[in-house]
Order: C-alpha cells, then sequence, then structure tokens
C-alpha cells in the first residue's frame, strides 16, 4: 500500500476480541437479477440436506479454531437464504450454540425476497429463532420492478414488508435508487412511501454498473445510460434530508436507523471486528492466537459441497493479514460509517495512532478541502466526502 508510512512498525495491544458473528452463505436464487454480482447461482435441483450438513460442518470446523468466543450475530446472506427450508435454518443456530456462547441479545437476521412461497416461511423463521428480516424489495413501483428484473410486484413488497411486521421483533428492507432517468420528485415520493412503511432500518442503495452483470454490458453497448454525476449526488442528498426528518439518520453511506437499531452483524465488518464465514465463497476476518488471519471459502458451490463432504470444510485461504493490508482495510471500511473510526478503536486494533499510520501529504489535503473530519474522537468523512467516497479512499491510501 502506497501512501501508509513505511515501513509501518505495529506494537499491538493485546487483541480484546471475545465477540465474533457469523456469516452464512446460501448461494441460490429463484433467478439472476441484472444489477447483481454477488456469488449467486440459479439451480432447479438443491439438495437441501446435503447443504445443512455441509453448512454444520463448517461451523464445527471454525469452532474449533475459535472457542470460548461469544457470538454476537448470525446473518443468512446469499444469494437467497429465504429459500432455505426453515428446520434447516433452526438446525444451523441450535448447531452455532452448542460451539459458541450467544449473547443475551444476539441479532440473527435472514435476507429474504418478497415471494409469496417466502413470505408462507416467515413464520417458521420466526420460530427457528431468527429475530430479524432484510427483505429486497428494491422498489415501488412496478416498471422499475421489471427493469431491475424482481420477480415481484409492488403489492406483493408490501405485503411481505406487513407480515414481516407481524412476524419479526426487527425488520429492514432494501430500496435502489439512482434508477436510469429517475428523477428528485419521483424517488421523494417513492422514499417516502418507503418510510411510512419502515420499522427501525431501511437500507438505501445507488444503483451501481458492476462488471461481469447483464448491466455492465447494456451500457457499454449503449442501451443503458446510467444518472449523470449532478443527479446523482442530488438524488443522494434529498434521500439524507427525508430520512433525517423522518428520524431515521444514516449511520453508513447506504444505511439508516433508529438510533440504537442498527445492523449489528454489519456493523462488525465496518469496525473492524471478528467474523467467521461460512458457504461458498464466504469470507471471513478472525483472530487466532493475537494475529487476525483472512479467510475465504471455495466459491463454486458444487466444488464447495464436495470439498466439505470430503474434508470437513471447504477454506481455500486462511493466511495472517499483513499489517499494512489490515490498516488499509480498517479505514476502507470505517470511513463508510457516519461515525468513522475511533482513535480508541484503530489504536486497539493496530497499535497505531491514525496519524501514524497516514502519508500526512495525502490527509492534509483532504482535510483542507473538506473531505474528512481528524480531531479527538477519529477520522470521519464529510457530507462532501461521502459523496465522493471512492475517490476519498482512493486518495487516501493509494
Amino acid at each position: 500500500m502506497q501512501n501508509l508510512k513505511k515501513p509501518v512498525s505495529v506494537t499491538r495491544k493485546k487483541i480484546h476480541c471475545d465477540e465474533l458473528a457469523l456469516y452464512v452463505h446460501w448461494p441460490f436464487c429463484l433467478s439472476r437479477c441484472p444489477y447483481c454480482d454477488f456469488n449467486a447461482h440459479v439451480r432447479p435441483n438443491v439438495d437441501q440436506e446435503a447443504w445443512r450438513n455441509a453448512l454444520i460442518s463448517e461451523i464445527k470446523y471454525w469452532s474449533r479454531k475459535s472457542p470460548g468466543r461469544i457470538l454476537k450475530s448470525i446473518f443468512f446472506g446469499g444469494g437467497t437464504p429465504s429459500l432455505m427450508l426453515p428446520r434447516i435454518a433452526s438446525d444451523i443456530i441450535q448447531e452455532a450454540s452448542k460451539h459458541w456462547s450467544f449473547s443475551s441479545d444476539i441479532e440473527i437476521t435472514v435476507e429474504a425476497n418478497p415471494t409469496s412461497i417466502e413470505i408462507e416461511r416467515f413464520k417458521e423463521l420466526g420460530a427457528a429463532g431468527v429475530n430479524r428480516i432484510s427483505i429486497g424489495v428494491q422498489a415501488l413501483d412496478n416498471s422499475a420492478l421489471r427493469f431491475l428484473g424482481r420477480g415481484h410486484d409492488c403489492a406483493l413488497a408490501i405485503s411481505a414488508i406487513k407480515t414481516a411486521e407481524k412476524v419479526f421483533p426487527r425488520y429492514s428492507f432494501d430500496l435502489i435508487y439512482g434508477r436510469p432517468g429517475q428523477n428528485i420528485n419521483d424517488w421523494s415520493s417513492e422514499l417516502r412511501e418507503a418510510l411510512n412503511l419502515v420499522g427501525d432500518h431501511i437500507s438505501l442503495y445507488q444503483l451501481t454498473i458492476e462488471k461481469g452483470t447483464p448491466f455492465y454490458s447494456d451500457t457499454r453497448a449503449g442501451n443503458l445510460v446510467p444518472l449523470d454525476e449532478n443527479t446523482s449526488a442530488a438524488l443522494f442528498d434529498i434521500t439524507q434530508e427525508i430520512c433525517d426528518r423522518h428520524r431515521l439518520p444514516a449511520y453508513e453511506v447506504s444505511n439508516h436507523a433508529l438510533p440504537g437499531s442498527e445492523c449489528r452483524h454489519n456493523l462488525t465488518y465496518w469496525m473492524g471486528g471478528d467474523y467467521i464465514g461460512i458457504g461458498p465463497g464466504a469470507h471471513g476476518r478472525v483472530t487466532i492466537n493475537q494475529t487476525v488471519y483472512e479467510t475465504e471459502q471455495i466459491p463454486g458451490p458444487e466444488a464447495w459441497l464436495s470439498t466439505v463432504e470430503k474434508l470437513g470444510h471447504a477454506t481455500r485461504k486462511e493466511s495472517q493479514i499483513e499489517s499494512n493490508s489490515r490498516i488499509e482495510e480498517i479505514f476502507m471500511m470505517g470511513l463508510r460509517l457516519i461515525n468513522g473510526i475511533s482513535r480508541k478503536n484503530f489504536t486497539n486494533q493496530t497499535g497505531l495512532e491514525l496519524e501514524d499510520a497516514l502519508d500526512p501529504k495525502r490527509l492534509r489535503r483532504l482535510l483542507i478541502e473538506d473531505y474528512l473530519i481528524l480531531d479527538r474522537k477519529g477520522l470521519r468523512a464529510t457530507k462532501k466526502g461521502f459523496l465522493r467516497l471512492n475517490a476519498v479512499l482512493s486518495a487516501l491510501l493509494s
């Protein structure tokens, strides 16, 4: 990493890492959305019992490497994990409880799409131990849903949200804005409608065109024209204003919540905490004997499954994170948060002060140009900085 001070000599304080998060990847979807670049796959038939056994095998494998930890969250992501039979989710939760202690307020989330099949499973998922659901609504406009390749309409989305409200103590849903041709008035109206359905959390993502997706091919062919930068910035601004008025301030670039209702699992990622990832392509960051390791599972579903059946796990990478890479990761994740990176946490994780880890000239320029704020609390992006966060991170780090 070019712009960290070199050499970086880390005198690491003893890492207190009792708390741990668990990510469970279910890679299967009913269909593939044209904007999605996740490790998701469409398969007509899935042997769910085999997948249950394999996921439990990986829990056993990783629990032996992280004994005595306290599990603060479990997150079933995908893909579409609500297509998993609820009894399998229950078995995975129960297996995790055998190997780690559960915190008294453990957060257990399942991602879901608003299809009739999945809505019917909400009650069973709640009975299985799931206490938070995140629904991929993506739009409250039928033409936009068709454009995004979604398999539901607006009425079904609203039905899913209202069912979730009755079943789960906490629920959230996602919307994608910044769609081609979208204007401030249309988005403002859609967002206000959404906020009337919100519980304590909502995720609002600007559409990004990712390589390898159908939208990327359409853009290169001239068949899809993304919004210009000025319109995107205006939509971001109005999003913050409307959510603030509804007392759902942003706590991360794309996530809004009532204070105290933030997604605890995702905060683990953004704050540089420990998490274990199981399932195809799942990543992890786990501290073992005072050393932080990055982990990655084999990504292909069939290859992952066959490897777990042979070895008990399908880990393709388990290596110590170099000091500079770890520091860079903390900056890239932490500056997504409205509160940024606290001095205390940064020092506990790296043994360094913030100023000692960064190139002073680059940092000074970003401070002077009002992209970042550095004070006694720590380092965080300004409103101006959030609008160009990727560019700010690039200028700060490399």
